[in-house]
């Protein structure tokens, strides 16, 4: 164990081409599953947990770990599974994670070890899982399949976050309705895209908006099939890192190297906040970078972008 707890620490700044590590855990059952290393901050035997008034059931309790306290969440029981027995909580593992701006950490019952792959290898869910699975993607590992959890949608069901525009900003950054300005936000959590689409409509921005790297290459290269330039179609792409198929960092380099794509303005808009690699946004030739998820400071990151984009065009 003392290997893979040391592999997490070491490898939490991997940025591949096209490829990541997954550390793989077990629940209370045979399923494997898997969580991004670079969202990984530590792993640990489960510390002493110290119990909260009014918790939502899934937090199991806070621990102090390293200065500061952490909530410990059972990620069975929010997938909706059985949750870890109290007489085998000591027993159990917590896997630390930063995710969109904040450290959790997830209880699981044992941790299995990292694998090296090509986001090509992750699929999204079989549409037979349904709408409300915990999933983002699925790949297949020595004849066994492997199904990675959707963070984002458990943190958004047990401390959702406001995810509407402020009042006060909402004038600031609306568009006027006279300019036209469509968006295209590419994320694999429809959460993540919920939260996107909701803010860009508050300030009177139109959305397209698909599930992953693979599928907005195709989209955009549609677009300019006719010869016209990008800019007449879109104004800006907003792209999360972590997709199967095709992952933010590819797609961005796909469009950079793409004479008729080249001139799309990119952010790349991403939950690794803590970890995130401003030399790899650099190295594939995004224009910007944020971290998930602030709807103002989201809305105001986009007006500033549409409007240096507009200047753009009205320069050329």
């Amino acid at each position: 164990m003392a290997g893979v707890l040391d592999s997490v620490n070491q490898r939490t700044q991997l940025v591949g081409q096209n490829r990541l590590e997954l550390l793989l855990f077990r629940l209370q059952g045979d399923q494997i599953y898997g969580i991004n290393v670079f969202k990984v901050k530590e792993v640990l035997q489960c510390p002493k947990l110290t119990m909260m008034p009014q918790r939502h059931p899934v937090v199991r309790g806070v621990a102090h770990i390293r200065g500061g306290t952490i909530p410990i969440l059972d990620m069975g029981m929010a997938t909706g599974q059985m949750p870890v027995p109290e007489d085998k909580i000591d027993s159990c593992f917590v896997i630390i994670t930063e995710y969109n701006r904040k450290t959790q950490g997830f209880l699981v019952s044992g941790v299995e070890r990292i694998v090296n792959l090509n986001w090509e290898e992750m699929h999204p869910p079989p549409k037979a899982s349904g709408r409300d699975n915990y999933l983002t993607a699925v790949t297949r590992l020595e004849n066994r399949l492997i199904e990675i959890i959707d963070v984002e949608k458990i943190l958004a069901e047990v401390a959702p976050s406001r995810d509407s525009v402020a009042d006060e900003y909402i004038e600031q950054v609306r568009v006027p309705e006279e300019i036209t300005h469509t968006v295209l936000v590419v994320d694999d959590s429809a959460v993540a895209r919920r939260q996107i689409v909701h803010c860009m409509k508050a300030v009177g921005v139109e959305v397209v908006t698909k599930n992953d790297g693979r599928q907005a290459l195709e989209y955009l290269r549609s677009l300019v099939a006719d010869g016209s330039p990008i800019g007449d179609h879109l104004s800006l792409m907003i792209s999360d890192v972590e997709m199967p198929e095709m992952d933010g960092y590819t797609l961005t380099t796909n469009c950079k190297n793409d004479p008729n794509l080249k001139d799309l303005y990119i952010m790349l808009h991403t939950s690794l906040s803590g970890v995130f690699n401003k030399a790899m946004v650099a190295k594939v030739g995004a224009n910007d970078f944020m971290a998930k998820f602030s709807p103002d400071e989201l809305a105001q990151k986009v007006n500033s972008i549409l409007a240096e984009v507009a200047a753009m065009s009205a320069g050329s």
